[in-house]
């Protein structure tokens, strides 16, 4: 990193990575203050106005995130991982959640910029989370042990098709908060509401569409209009917060609100997702995992037909199409829980070079709260 009278200048590569969008960052590239390190995110973001003019941001939840990465600490695990969402329009970082769609770049970032050794054909990569603490194995093409962006998966909210990259999540289960069901219980009763708090890849607080007077199949633009149903799902997001040992979640992006309805069978259930105040345009990969977990898993507001031991292969439907996850479950009944999960994403390296951090970032009155 280089700093001058007028601005910051620091190596960036930006990325689209499933269906969110932002700069990756080398962990040596930013500042060793956090202080410091956090203003440089907003600066490079954008995040004092709504529209991120001043940065690379694209003034919504879903283009205002960055990636940190470095050699892992963990003996069993090739790199960390550090997510981090900024705010739009408000000089905010969240570090607690992660971000399953970010998680996508991770691996061919790491391995161009010479922290994984490419093998021929595929590489895996074991990804330490730093926010959550999980380990996640991502898995991309590396034909001639070179990186391809390049193939034929589709991921739906994104255009075109591009190389596979499987996430494979190990122990995303309670991470955050130490249990799946981190209340102690399946359903909650919450201002008369049902909901699921669970902790699986993402706190999520999981809600049936129909107790809040929508069918749940409703679009993003929709739901966004209706700020009646917004203040309701903050206010139970934020006792949900308190309930499941997370404190005052106000200033926070976690739990997740989720309004879940029917899917087309008995192997998918369909949800609207927000971010925590705007609903999701698509999905969040760590969200569908844990529909998917609460879905498979009796006794939730979103559970499905009563389930087996084994694979089993859901499908989360939202607003752009579906995200398919494979689940692995262990048990039955009451006793039932989820070994690992995984699906496909893809991402792509938009532009490589360095980018300029304004100096006015660093002062006093633009600080982080």
């Amino acid at each position: 990193m280089i700093r001058s009278m007028q601005a910051i200048t620091l190596p960036c590569v930006l990325m689209r990575a499933g269906t969110s969008r932002g700069p990756f960052f080398l962990r040596d590239w930013l500042p060793a203050d956090e202080t410091e390190r956090d203003a440089t995110l907003i600066g490079a973001i954008g995040a004092s106005d709504l529209l991120q003019v001043d940065g690379v941001g694209g003034g919504s939840t879903l283009t205002s995130k960055v990636a940190i990465v470095s050699r892992s600490g963990q003996p069993d695990c090739d790199v960390d991982y550090l997510f981090a969402q900024v705010g739009v329009g408000q000089r905010s970082v969240d570090t607690r959640p992660n971000c399953g769609n970010m998680l996508s770049g991770v691996a061919p970032f790491a391995i161009e910029q010479g922290l994984v050794a490419a093998q021929d054909g595929e590489t895996t990569v074991r990804v330490f989370n730093v926010n959550t603490r999980s380990r996640i194995d991502v898995t991309v093409l590396t034909p001639e042990r070179r990186v391809t962006y390049e193939g034929q998966a589709h991921v739906d909210g994104v255009a075109g098709t591009a190389a596979p990259i499987r996430l494979n999540f190990l122990d995303a289960w309670g991470s955050v908060t130490g249990s799946v069901f981190p209340t102690g219980q399946r359903i909650d009763l919450i201002d008369g509401v049902e909901v699921s708090c669970i902790d699986a890849a993402m706190p999520l607080m999981i809600v049936r569409a129909a107790d809040l007077g929508v069918t749940g199949r409703e679009s993003p633009t929709e739901l966004d209009a209706n700020p009646v149903l917004l203040e309701r799902l903050e206010r139970l997001r934020l006792a949900a917060g308190e309930r499941m040992g997370l404190g005052d979640v106000s200033a926070s992006v976690i739990p997740k609100p989720v309004l879940v309805s029917r899917g087309h069978d008995d192997d998918s259930v369909t949800s609207r997702y927000f971010t925590p105040r705007r609903c999701h345009a698509s999905h969040a990969v760590t969200g569908a995992i844990g529909v998917a977990t609460a879905f498979a898993l009796p006794g939730t507001v979103a559970s499905g037909p009563a389930v087996v031991a084994g694979v089993r292969n859901l499908a989360v439907l939202h607003p752009q199409g579906r995200i398919d996850v494979e689940v692995a479950i262990e048990g039955e009944g009451q006793d039932a829980r989820i070994q690992r999960a995984a699906l496909v994403r893809t991402a792509r390296k938009i532009l490589q070079g360095e980018l300029h951090i304004p100096d006015y970032v660093y002062s006093p009155s633009h600080r982080t709260p």
